[in-house]
């Protein structure tokens, strides 16, 4: 145990004071393997002295990707990838293409991203958007527009595996859903602010064509390039979506063993006391606290922990709101490893999670005290024992509803000006 804790301290030092290695080399690149080389040398010191907390942690991360992950996401990635390669997925975002620049300030080709990313889950947006910034489809601001808010959980994950697989209970999974999509969505709409003075951008003159036929355009003009026959375009997609899902399960696998060393530590544990320091005087349980420091790290990891604590369902859906939107380290290391050979930064990503977090905990609550018939009799029990979380909900409901309002009244703005330019 001491000898885990002493290499997580190494670690953490290593991570502190990495621009501080000049004594071994004045190469920047150098300078950042060497740093990446130590710290896996550490995770592997670590392994090889915990063999057996490896192990377990091992097999909660292949349990949780073969009976949660994998039946939930396999049909749907078919699904999508098969829409994909009959055009699809091209007619719904070019019919989008008219709605894009002005409330997202994106091109027309970012409705594909956003179409992808808001059904197959991220970090499938990334993928798209690093394509096309890669072909010079769209600028580097536009595409970091994109990449932050277009990275969703699945549908499928949070309506199958999250509600029914871990909640048992599928009527959870609209209020899971709704609270996820509509916080990124008014990320989206606020990000069309951000680097609004882009020196990449060109503005396209408008073309006098409908969007319904451009939209049918596009779609047979894929299919005409499409020369597969239609049992090798289901057999490539069978065969992508497994692909995609073992680079997830592995993912998954990896940082479910790096959650059980540090819960080893006490790491966990530590983190979690800290947060329990603002988060139990709210009302928050405190069996909540090591499901939300896992969900920082690996979002099924946990969302699997707090949908088996002992809070109360609003505080579970709340935690599992915050670590969807949050998405973990593992998954912003895929999309990090996936816009590695662009030139989009990952500043803006990581900053608009910290918001994605925040917003989808105040549309959680706004959502279930809406729609859930049982928050009747839990308000009425929490009656006679108020505390600040028996208000806390209702304040930031207000205050996401303002927001929303302000935003909509923005861009209905922005719209009309267009128009009326447009019509001088």
């Amino acid at each position: 145990m001491w000898v885990l804790f002493i290499l997580l301290l190494i670690l953490i030092s290593l991570i502190v004071f990495k621009k501080y290695l000049f004594f071994l080399t004045n190469d920047g690149r150098c300078r950042e393997q060497l740093f990446w080389l130590i710290c896996i040398i550490t995770l592997a010191l670590g392994m090889i002295i915990q063999p057996g907390t490896v192990y377990k942690g091992a097999v909660t991360g292949v349990n949780l990707w073969f009976n949660i992950v994998l039946p939930s996401l396999l049909p749907f990635l078919v699904i999508s990838d098969l829409l994909l390669s009959f055009g699809m997925v091209h007619f719904l975002g070019t019919l989008m293409e008219p709605l894009m620049r002005p409330l997202f300030n994106v091109p027309g080709c970012g409705s594909f991203v956003l179409a992808v990313g808001y059904t197959s889950g991220c970090p499938i947006g990334a993928m798209i958007t690093a394509r096309l910034r890669s072909q010079r489809l769209c600028t580097r601001i536009e595409a970091e527009r994109l990449v932050s808010f277009t990275n969703n959980s699945s549908p499928l994950f949070m309506l199958a595996a999250v509600s029914v697989g871990m909640l048992n209970n599928p009527e959870l999974g609209p209020v899971i859903a709704a609270a996820h999509y509509t916080s990124n969505l008014t990320l989206g709409i606020v990000l069309r602010f951000y680097g609004k003075n882009d020196p990449e951008l060109i503005t396209a003159p408008i073309k006098e064509v409908s969007p319904l036929a451009r939209a049918f355009s596009e779609l047979f003009r894929i299919y005409r390039q499409e020369n597969r026959s239609p049992g090798k375009i289901m057999g490539d997609a069978v065969k992508n979506s497994v692909s995609s899902l073992l680079n997830i399960g592995g993912f998954i696998t990896i940082f479910a063993v790096l959650i059980q060393l540090l819960k080893q530590t006490g790491f966990i544990d530590f983190i979690a006391g800290k947060l329990g320091l603002v988060l139990i005087p709210l009302g928050f349980s405190s069996s909540v606290l090591p499901a939300l420091t896992s969900g920082l790290i690996e979002m099924t990891v946990g969302t699997k922990l707090a949908s088996a604590s002992e809070a109360s369902l609003l505080q579970q859906l709340t935690v599992i709101a915050v670590i969807l939107a949050w998405s973990g380290i593992s998954i912003h290391a895929q999309v990090a490893s996936v816009i590695s050979e662009t030139d989009i930064r990952m500043k803006l990503f990581v900053l608009t999670r910290f918001a994605h977090a925040f917003l989808a905990a105040v549309y959680t609550n706004f959502f279930f005290r809406l729609t859930s018939p049982a928050t009747r009799a839990a308000m009425i029990q929490q009656a006679h024992n108020p505390s600040l979380w028996t208000f806390l909900p209702l304040l930031l409901a207000v205050f996401g509803l303002i927001l929303i309002a302000i935003l909509t009244g923005s861009t209905f703005i922005c719209l009309c000006r267009k128009i009326i330019f447009r019509n001088r």
